[in-house]
């Protein structure tokens, strides 16, 4: 379904987000999900309500019913914010999936697929880091894709757009990545830490 679209959705469980659209360095990506292909996602998610990893919901909870459809709004949001994407180019496959198989799920797809932004250019699930936001660099994903409102506030990444092309097309090349500033990766392995415990 369009990624604009995704209001009815009900459930919790795994996604993958397609691209289509014009970007340059996304142009392998945007080949293989042609002509509704859908053939190679550009991101791979989850959705776990919170508690969810704890077995902390029932069935019918209210939580899990907003689970995936609130994960993809905020996603849409991000796009929609982005200076350099067009919402109208996303598509999105949900899986409603019991909540102890999410993770595996999310795990299965992301090593099948590999896609970039979960492998090259990190930083697109990331929500406003709040009070620590001084502390804070701009993701790899926000350096592409500047725009997002949280991140406007962030310190500039020692990074530039010029070298994260470079590691896209490098991704897509099967050449070995140029790494990351040790700040960075630290940051982002913090977030994620972050995200997974609230979760619980």
């Amino acid at each position: 379904v369009p990624l604009a679209k995704v209001d009815q959705i009900v459930g919790a469980g795994v996604y993958a987000i397609y691209y289509t659209g014009p970007f340059p360095a996304y142009a392998p990506v945007a080949a293989a999900n042609a002509e509704g292909a859908f053939r190679q996602p550009i991101y791979v998610g989850k959705a776990i309500p919170k508690g969810g990893r704890k077995g902390g919901l029932g069935v019918d909870t209210a939580a899990i019913g907003r689970a995936l459809s609130d994960r993809l709004r905020q996603h849409a949001a991000s796009i929609q914010e982005a200076e350099n994407l067009d919402l109208a180019d996303f598509s999105v496959r949900h899986l409603v999936v019991d909540d102890i198989w999410i993770p595996l799920g999310e795990n299965m797809l992301i090593e099948t697929f590999k896609p970039v932004w979960n492998r090259a250019i990190d930083g697109f699930g990331n929500k406003d880091p709040g009070r620590r936001r001084s502390t804070q660099y701009k993701s790899p994903w926000d350096v592409l894709h500047p725009g997002r409102g949280f991140a406007v506030k962030l310190a500039d990444s020692p990074v530039g757009a010029d070298f994260l092309t470079q590691r896209v097309e490098d991704y897509f090349a099967g050449r070995t990545l140029a790494k990351l500033p040790k700040v960075l990766a630290d940051q982002q392995a913090e977030q994620e830490a972050e995200a997974e415990d609230a979760a619980d």
